[in-house]
């Protein structure tokens, strides 16, 4: 026969463990770096869902590794991310990675040997082409393409530059 203190102790042991946990799992939880911060797919095949889940359906199917997306929400081990078309979904934190990487906007840009608009141009890149960034300064990215290297100005690309 048990006594109310021994379920008292237990039912208090039990509380305090799940307390515990729980105050653990939220630890785990805390992003790294704050909100907003950029993010590119590691996969080529990457589904965002609409809610932060395998149980929610995907709303997009991405087939371009090393796009750039911004994350703007972090819950356990998803991620809310902004396209380039300004499109959220939640995504699994495996689909991404921290390269810094970036996408051409708007019309075409181009690529230079050097940060300056009277540098040789080495290639003229359509929208929507997606490369990696080295770092960017005075208005100007360091931006590789396929193995090609040049300079590009920040107001041509979407990602990591801003």
């Amino acid at each position: 026969m048990h006594t109310g203190k021994g379920r008292f102790f237990a039912f208090f042991s039990a509380t305090l463990a799940l307390t515990a946990m729980g105050a653990s799992d939220a630890r785990a939880q805390k992003p790294s770096k704050p909100v907003p911060y950029w993010a590119s797919l590691s996969k080529g095949d990457a589904r965002m869902r609409v809610g932060p889940s395998l149980d929610y359906p995907a709303s997009w199917i991405y087939r371009r590794k090393d796009l750039p997306v911004k994350v703007v929400e972090v819950y356990s081990n998803w991620r809310k991310i902004e396209d380039p078309d300004g499109t959220q979904g939640w995504m699994h934190v495996r689909l991404l990675k921290d390269e810094a990487t970036a996408m051409v906007k708007g019309g075409m840009a181009d690529m230079r040997e050097r940060p300056s608009a009277g540098a040789k141009l080495r290639f003229r890149l359509e929208p929507g082409v997606v490369g990696r960034l080295s770092g960017c300064s005075n208005g100007w990215c360091d931006f590789e393409v396929d193995g090609q290297r040049g300079y590009v100005p920040v107001s041509s690309l979407w990602g990591a530059v801003q």
